[in-house]
């Protein structure tokens, strides 16, 4: 964990907290695809989530992050490009995993799938999870610095309502469940003061939702 957050910038706990969520549900995806206990709608509902959102996150940054710090610091353009190469070779691994077939489940198998598709999932899972880790371990160290130097809060805050504005309505309140794992009550609440009025008071029921799923997915459903 940054020793610094309890005094970072609203972008950098939004960031990490962001990349937290990414780890995390990631990594549930390639246990839960190794779980044959786990039904083929949890598991097409955690890949949708997953693709949808890596694709918005890396593509946010690439059309509208990268670019307000380049204007302040053109220096890191090297390093930025890197990092959409990055997100290239991610789109290769999420368009793998968005193939894999997962959608109407068949008669015979009880909603569930069949160990020949659940080893396809994992390995694409798999494939996708080492190349999110490995990616920001290497987006973090030139990111964090830039944020808290070069992006102002006014930045910031256009920068979050149009990241809000356009992230899919795919499967949403897996986000809210799995920014409550990874931050603390503040962070969270930092992050949900922005939501759109009409979604706030949903907040509960949201989070009883991404509860219950996020228990099937881990195998600890009653």
């Amino acid at each position: 964990m940054d020793m610094n957050a309890g005094r970072d910038s609203q972008a950098v706990v939004e960031t990490r907290l962001t990349h937290e969520t990414h780890r995390l549900a990631t990594g549930l995806l390639v246990d839960a695809a190794g779980r044959p206990s786990v039904p083929r709608q949890a598991l097409a509902q955690l890949r949708d989530f997953l693709v949808a959102n890596l694709r918005h996150h890396h593509e946010t940054e690439d059309k509208w992050l990268w670019p307000l710090i380049l204007t302040a610091a053109p220096d890191v353009k090297r390093a930025l490009d890197d990092l959409s190469e990055e997100h290239e070779r991610l789109d290769a691994a999420l368009d793998r995993l968005a193939d894999i077939g997962l959608t109407g489940a068949k008669d015979h198998d009880g909603g569930h799938l069949n160990e020949g598709d659940r080893h396809a999932l994992r390995e694409a899972a798999v494939a996708v999870r080492d190349s999110v880790r490995d990616h920001l371990d290497h987006e973090e160290p030139v990111l964090f610095p830039a944020l808290r130097e070069h992006i102002t809060p006014a930045q910031w805050a256009e920068f979050a309502q149009r990241v809000i504005a356009t992230t899919p309505p795919v499967a949403g309140h897996l986000m809210i469940g799995l920014l409550d794992e990874v931050g603390t009550p503040a962070e969270v609440e930092s992050i949900f003061v922005n939501m759109p009025a009409p979604v706030k008071p949903l907040l509960p029921a949201l989070r009883d939702q991404a509860a219950a799923d996020l228990r099937v997915l881990r195998g600890t459903a009653s």
